[in-house]
C-alpha cells in the first residue's frame, strides 16, 4: 500500500465527511511523521493502520484485521498490540531498525471524545528505557556531515543513556573505519550523501534527511542554547563549520525524539584520531575484539575479559578495547593501578560483592534528566548510595593516583540519599500508577487522603454497628458494589423498622437496599480521597524528580568512576587467573614479546605453545612460512592483540612485553568474497591490501596473511613480493607476513630489515605433527599434501598429487615457461587413478610397522585382536 492516503486537505469538508474523528487525528499525525511507524492508543490497545499495519504484520507476525474508516463503512488494514505488553513489541521493532511514534490518549473520557498526541519517538539510536536497551551495549546516535567535495566528513555521536556527546572530522576514506570503531545504532545522513553511504554501509538503521536539516546557522544556535553559552570557543569548535553542523543536527534530532530538553548534555568533546590506535574495519573484524566472525560475543577478546559486575563496567571495557589509547603514559597509569590491585587479590571477592549491589545508575541519571525515571530506579539508587561510599574508600586505599582520583569522584551528596530515603517507600512498584510510591510522612495532605481511602473498613463497621442499634435491626448489613457504591441491606421482614431518612436505591426478591445522606457523603469523600491521593502523588513525584535533577552531573561523574574501577578490577582478576604480565613502554621503535599467547585461544586448548616476537629497525618485516594449520594466523593475531591490550592499559598474555609507539594495527587475514558488493575473494583481498598500503606508517603494526593466493601463481607471487617490499622499504612498518610462496624467503638476502621465521612441524612417513613453535629461518618444505592427508583426502588422490608434485618440480628445473602447465603431456594417460604411481614399498611397510607397534597385545581380547588383524590386512590390500 502506498502513502496516497496522506494526500489530503484537512480543511476540505469532503475529507471530514469521509473520515471518523479518531482517524482524522491519526492521519494528521501520520502525515507530519511519515518516517515513523505510528502506534496509536485506542482503549487498551496500540493500533496501527494502513501501510503501518501491513509493515508490523510482516515484521512481527501480528494478525492483520481491518476497521471502518468512515461513516460509509470503508475498511482499512489494522493491527494492534495490548498496551500492557507494549515494551516487548518495541524491543523487537527497534532491533530491526524501525523508528516508532507512540500516540497517547489525552483528556478525560467522561468529558467527551479523547484527543491523541505524539508523546514519544523511539528510534534505534535514542533509547533510554531499560526495557529497550541491552544492559551491556550502547545505543549510539550518529550524524554524518560531508564537505561539498566529500573529501572530509564530520562525525558527531551521542549516547543519550550516558550523556556522551562527541564530534570529530576525518578524511573521506577513513569514514568507514570510524563508523566500525564507534558502532552507531542509527545514522543521520544528508540526502546528498546517500550514494556514498550505501556504498560503505551494507546494513543498519540509516535515516536520510533533507539537506536543509544540516544547516550550520541553526546547528550553532542549537548548541549555544544547549550549553547556555554565547560562543563555542570553550569547546574548541569555533570556526569548525562541518563539525558544528553535524553536532547541532544530531542534538536537534535527539531533542525532538525525547520531547524534552536534554539537561544532562552540558558539553561536547572533540575527539582526534591521533588519540587512539587506529584499527580499520577489516582488522576489527579479523581480530574479533567484541564480535566474532559468527556475529556473537562468545570467544571474543571482550567475552574473555568481561568479569565486570556492573553493566556500566562492561560497556566501558568494550569502549576501551575498541579504542585503545595511543598515549603511553595514560596506558601506563591503568597498568600501574592493575598492578596495585594485584597486591590485594585476597580482597577481590569483597570488592566485587560491593560492585554487585550497585545498579546501572549511569542510565538512571539520564532518565532523571529526561523525567522518565521510574520509582524502582530511584529506590535502587537510594539503596546503592551507601555502597558508593564503601567503594570510594576501597579505591582510595589503592596506592595509585588514578585510583585515588576515582575514589574521590564516587561519593554523592548526602542530601540526595536523605531525600530519597524520606520520599520513596521501601519497596515501590515499577510504575507510579501501580500503587503507593511516596512514603508516609513525606506530605501531610497525601497522608490524610490515604487515611480516608484506606480506613473505610473501620468506619463502615462502626457505622453499621450504630445503625443496628438505632434501627433495632440485628441483621442489617452495609455492602459495596461498583454500581451502587455503599448501601444498607435490610430483609423484607424488617422493613417496618426502616427509618424515614433511609433512601431506597434497589429492590431485590428478599431484600431492600437503602442509602443515607451520611453514607453518600462518606462515599464521595472516599472516592475523592482515592483520586486526590493519586493526583497528589503524581505531582509530588514530578516535583521530586525535578528536585534531584541538580544531582545529574555528579551522578554521571560517579558512574564513570565506578565503571572505570570495575574494568580495572576485571582486568586485574583476569591477569591473576591467566598469569598475565605488566607490559612496559618505550619511545624506541620496538616490539618485543617473550612467551606471547593468544588471549582467547589459550583458554580453549590444552598445552598452548607460547612464542616470541622481536621486531625493531633491524627486524622490520618477518616472513613467516610453514604448514597450514601450523598456527601462523594465531601467532600473528596474538601479537596484534597483545599490542592492543597493552595500549588499553591491560596486562598481557606473555612472559615479558616491551612496546614502542604504535599508531595503527592493520590486518589482512582470512579469505572470503563479498557477494553483496559483487567482489570476488581476490578482489576483497586486494582491496584490503590497498587500504593497508594507504594507511601504514613507520609506527604501524601490519599483519598480512597469504597475500596473492587468489590468482595465478606468478601473479600472486609478484604481488606478494611487491607488497612486502613496499611495507618494509617505503612504509617501514613492523610487519608479520605469512606466506606459502617460498620464493619470498629470498628477500632476507636482498632487503635490510627482512627476516625469516617459520612454524615448526614434524613430518614422518605416517603423519604430520604440528609443533606450533616459531623458529628462526625459513621452513624447509611445504606440507600442503600432508595437511590434505590429515583432512581426509582419499589416498588415491594423495598419491596422484605426490606424483604431480614431483613432475612439476622436475619440469620447473628444466623450463623457462612463465607458468607451468599442470596437465602437460607426461605419459600419464587419462586415468590418473589407474596410472598413479604406487607408494614405495618401504613407506607402506613403515605404516604397517607403526600400526603394529602401537598395539598393546596384553590388553586385547581374542576378538579385538582378530578385528585389528583384519583391519591391518585390509590396509595392506588397499596400499
Amino acid at each position: 500500500m502506498t502513502s496516497d492516503y496522506l494526500n489530503f486537505d484537512e480543511n476540505d469538508p469532503a475529507f471530514n465527511a469521509k473520515t471518523t474523528p479518531t482517524m482524522r487525528q491519526f492521519l494528521l499525525i501520520k502525515r507530519d511523521n511519515p518516517h515513523l511507524l505510528i502506534l496509536y492508543r485506542i482503549g487498551d490497545f496500540y493500533e496501527t493502520f494502513y501501510d503501518d499495519a501491513e509493515r508490523i504484520h510482516r515484521l512481527l507476525g501480528l494478525t492483520l484485521t481491518s476497521r471502518s474508516n468512515s461513516p460509509s463503512g470503508e475498511r482499512i488494514p489494522m493491527a494492534g498490540v495490548p498496551f500492557v505488553t507494549l515494551d516487548q513489541y518495541l524491543v523487537r521493532l527497534v532491533n530491526q531498525g524501525v523508528s516508532v511514534g507512540i500516540c497517547e490518549q489525552i483528556g478525560d473520557p467522561k468529558k467527551g471524545p479523547l484527543n491523541r498526541k505524539l508523546t514519544r519517538i523511539i528510534t534505534p539510536g535514542t533509547l533510554t528505557d531499560e526495557n529497550l536497551l541491552k544492559e551491556r551495549n550502547e545505543s549510539i546516535l550518529m550524524a554524518l556531515n560531508p564537505s561539498k567535495k566529500g573529501d572530509r566528513v564530520a562525525l558527531s555521536w551521542l549516547i543519550l543513556s550516558s550523556g556522551v556527546f562527541k564530534v570529530m572530522e576525518v578524511n573521506g576514506n577513513e569514514l568507514i573505519n570510524e563508523i566500525a570503531r564507534i558502532g552507531p545504532s542509527e545514522l543521520l545522513v544528508p540526502e546528498r550523501f546517500r550514494e556514498e553511504t550505501n556504498r560503505i554501509i551494507a546494513s543498519g538503521s540509516v535515516n536520510f534527511l533533507p539537506d536543509w536539516n544540516f544547516d550550520k546557522i541553526r546547528a550553532e544556535k542549537t548548541l549555544l542554547n544547549q550549553f547556555k553559552t554565547s560562543t563555542l570557543l570553550p569547546f574548541g569548535l569555533e570556526g569548525q563549520d562541518l563539525q558544528i553542523t553535524a553536532a547541532g543536527t544530531i542534538l536537534e534530532y535527539a531533542v525532538q525524539t525525547q520531547g524534552t530538553e536534554l539537561s544532562h548534555i552540558n558539553h561536547i568533546v572533540i575527539e582526534k584520531k591521533e588519540e587512539t590506535v587506529g584499527i580499520d574495519a577489516a582488522s576489527r573484524k579479523n581480530l574479533e575484539i567484541s564480535q566474532s566472525l559468527r556475529g556473537d560475543s562468545k570467544n571474543t577478546l571482550f567475552g574473555v575479559l568481561d568479569h565486570c559486575k556492573t553493566p556500566m563496567g562492561s560497556r566501558r571495557l568494550s569502549s576501551w578495547l575498541n579504542s585503545p589509547l595511543r598515549d603511553q603514559k595514560a596506558a601506563q597509569e591503568r597498568a600501574d593501578t592493575i598492578e596495585a590491585l594485584l597486591e590485594k587479590t585476597y580482597l577481590f571477592d569483597d570488592y566485587q560483592n560491593v560492585l554487585k549491589i550497585i545498579p546501572d545508575f549511569e542510565r538512571i541519571a539520564t532518565r532523571i534528566a529526561l523525567g522518565t525515571v521510574r520509582p524502582k530506579d530511584l529506590a535502587s539508587l537510594r539503596d546503592a548510595l551507601p555502597s558508593l561510599e564503601k567503594l570510594s574508600d576501597i579505591a582510595k586505599g589503592i596506592d595509585t593516583a588514578l585510583s585515588r582520583t576515582l575514589g574521590a569522584d564516587m561519593p554523592l551528596n548526602s542530601e540526595l540519599h536523605a531525600l530519597l530515603q524520606k520520599a520513596i517507600v521501601e519497596y515501590p512498584p515499577t510504575f507510579l500508577r501501580d500503587g503507593d510510591v511516596i512514603a508516609h510522612g513525606f506530605n501531610a495532605e497525601l497522608d490524610e487522603y490515604r487515611a480516608l481511602r484506606d480506613n473505610s473498613g473501620s468506619y463502615i463497621m462502626e457505622y453499621e454497628a450504630a445503625e443496628k442499634v438505632r434501627t433495632d435491626i440485628p441483621n442489617l448489613r452495609i455492602e459495596y458494589n461498583g454500581k451502587l457504591g455503599y448501601f444498607i441491606e435490610v430483609t423484607k421482614a424488617q422493613l417496618s423498622k426502616v427509618p424515614e431518612d433511609y433512601l431506597r436505591v434497589q429492590t431485590l426478591k428478599g431484600t431492600e437496599r437503602f442509602t443515607t445522606q451520611e453514607l453518600r457523603e462518606y462515599q464521595e469523600k472516599h472516592i475523592v480521597a482515592d483520586e486526590k491521593s493519586k493526583s497528589l502523588q503524581q505531582s509530588l513525584y514530578t516535583e521530586l524528580v525535578e528536585s534531584i535533577k541538580q544531582f545529574t552531573q555528579s551522578l554521571l561523574l560517579s558512574a564513570q568512576a565506578v565503571s572505570i574501577f570495575d574494568v580495572l578490577l576485571s582486568l586485574a582478576l583476569h591477569a591473576d587467573l591467566c598469569r598475565w604480565v605488566k607490559p612496559s613502554f618505550t619511545k624506541y621503535p620496538e616490539l618485543s614479546i617473550k612467551g606471547g599467547r593468544h588471549p582467547v585461544v589459550e583458554n580453549t586448548i590444552d598445552n598452548y605453545v607460547p612464542n616470541d616476537c622481536f621486531m625493531n629497525p633491524q627486524r622490520k618485516l618477518m616472513i613467516i612460512t610453514g604448514p597450514n594449520m601450523g598456527g601462523k594466523s594465531t601467532y600473528m593475531r596474538s601479537v596484534a592483540l597483545i599490542a592492543l591490550l597493552a595500549y588499553c592499559g591491560s596486562y598481557v598474555p606473555a612472559e615479558e612485553a616491551v612496546l614502542g609507539p604504535i599508531d595503527k594495527i592493520l590486518t589482512r587475514i582470512g579469505a572470503s568474497d563479498d557477494l553483496a558488493k559483487g567482489l570476488s575473494t581476490f578482489m576483497v583481498e586486494m582491496t584490503e591490501a590497498a587500504a593497508i598500503l594507504r594507511q601504514a606508517t613507520s609506527e604501524s603494526l601490519v599483519l598480512m596473511d597469504e597475500v596473492g593466493r587468489g590468482t595465478s601463481t606468478f601473479d600472486g607471487l609478484s604481488l606478494a613480493g611487491a607488497i612486502a617490499e613496499d611495507l618494509v622499504i617505503t612504509r617501514q612498518s613492523m610487519t608479520l607476513f605469512a606466506t606459502h610462496y617460498f620464493e619470498l624467503t629470498q628477500l632476507e638476502k636482498n632487503i635490510p630489515g627482512v627476516v625469516n621465521v617459520h612454524v615448526s612441524a614434524a613430518d614422518s612417513s605416517s603423519r604430520l605433527v604440528f609443533l606450533h613453535e616459531i623458529l628462526e629461518g625459513p621452513a624447509s618444505k611445504s606440507y600442503g599434501i600432508a595437511v590434505a592427508k590429515l583432512a581426509g583426502i582419499p589416498k588415491s588422490v594423495i598419491r596422484t598429487a605426490q606424483k604431480l608434485q614431483r613432475m612439476l618440480e622436475e619440469k620447473a628445473a628444466q623450463t623457462d615457461e612463465p607458468q607451468l602447465d599442470l596437465f602437460f603431456d607426461s605419459g600419464r594417460g587419462g586415468n590418473t587413478e589407474e596410472k598413479a604411481e604406487p607408494l614405495p614399498e618401504k613407506e607402506i611397510g613403515d605404516e604397517l610397522r607403526n600400526s603394529l607397534l602401537a598395539l598393546d597385545l596384553d590388553e586385547l581380547s581374542p576378538k579385538q585382536a582378530w578385528e585389528k588383524l583384519y583391519k591391518l590386512q585390509q590396509q595392506a590390500k588397499e596400499e
